[in-house]
């Protein structure tokens, strides 16, 4: 049996962390089984890449050039198909990038195969694949088996530890006819300062309803929590969350934080990130909002109620105080 693991650079050629993570369950499921791994690289140029993980002891294929730089369904589809075709794999695992969410389906319909996406995690039982997946806003994790081959298999980021082990590989170079209507004509990047959801930061900062309530002198102070919270993300780098309650008061006639959407909502849409550090302001620790803080290793709470949710054993420390005095007090540390 045969493991093909694939992955795409980045801008600066490089693999990102969700890759690296990916090829860690690979490896461990190629392992598991007694099967060979086979590494399989799309970019613009995969030297720098290869050599990141040239420790994995694996065959590598790869196909490069300038039409693989950016993600586009048609070239990178054909390039995951000319990787799978030369190596005829059981098991395709790859990290789920919105690049490859895209294509990987269209590679499983190609070679005759099925595909999960968006799994949690990956191991070998009885020399069989079996894949882990969370369901019902991630409430539940079920197990997975299919007896289609090959199975194609995205993993999410957090899952996995990132594969340390740079190395020389032997990179075998695939030719790939692209014939496409699409034409990558450039990207355009948000600045670090207008991109507020970071999946990769240290540290999630998460706003609750409190923010937009009245305060001790009966007024509400919405322009002063934005500034707070801004000069916040800004010296942190840290990723904004927010509670439902938050992102939904528009609709009850509320003052609104206007830089906060319901991409930004943990815990009732299921999203559960995966941060080290976490801390949560103005929240009184729901249970949705706190089962999307399952995976956040050190979870901190700021709150004036000592009594709140999150003081009944859901986060390591709570600081009883007000959120606007505590906050500021951190920007003036922070300089």
């Amino acid at each position: 049996m045969t493991v093909l693991y694939l992955a795409h650079t980045e801008c600066d050629n490089s693999l990102h962390k969700s890759a690296l993570e990916a090829l860690t369950a690979a490896k461990a499921l190629a392992d598991g089984m007694g099967s060979d791994l086979v590494v399989g690289l799309i970019g613009a140029d995969v030297a720098e890449a290869a050599g990141t993980i040239g420790g994995c002891n694996a065959k590598f294929y790869a196909v490069s050039g300038p039409e693989f730089a950016d993600g586009r369904y048609a070239s990178d589809l054909a390039a995951a198909e000319a990787i799978a075709k030369a190596c005829s794999p059981d098991v395709v695992v790859a990290p789920a990038t919105s690049r490859f969410s895209r294509a990987l389906p269209g590679l499983a319909i190609r070679l005759g195969g099925r595909v999960d996406t968006h799994l949690s995690g990956l191991s070998a039982e009885d020399g069989k694949p079996v894949a882990k997946r969370w369901f019902y806003r991630q409430r539940m994790e079920g197990t997975l088996t299919r007896d289609e081959r090959p199975w194609v298999l995205t993993l999410d980021s957090g899952c996995a530890e990132p594969f340390a082990g740079a190395g020389a590989a032997d990179v075998e170079a695939l030719t790939v006819d692209v014939a496409s209507r699409t034409k990558v004509a450039g990207m355009e990047c948000a600045s670090e300062d207008q991109q507020t959801i970071r999946p990769d930061a240290a540290l999630l900062f998460v706003a609750g309803a409190g923010w937009t309530k009245k305060q001790a002198d009966g007024a509400t102070h919405v322009p002063e929590a934005e500034e707070t919270i801004r000069v916040f993300l800004d010296a942190t780098k840290s990723s904004l969350g927010s509670s439902k309650s938050l992102v939904d008061i528009s609709g009850e006639g509320g003052a609104v934080i206007s830089f906060l959407t319901h991409m930004h909502q943990v815990g009732q849409t299921g999203a559960t990130p995966r941060h080290p550090k976490g801390l949560s302001t103005c929240c009184h620790g729901e249970e949705p909002h706190v089962v999307g803080w399952r995976f956040i290793k050190e979870r901190r709470a700021i709150n004036l109620d000592a009594g709140c949710g999150w003081a009944q054993g859901k986060c390591d420390v709570l600081y009883v105080g007000d959120a606007f005095a505590i906050m500021k007090k951190v920007n003036e540390l922070l300089g």
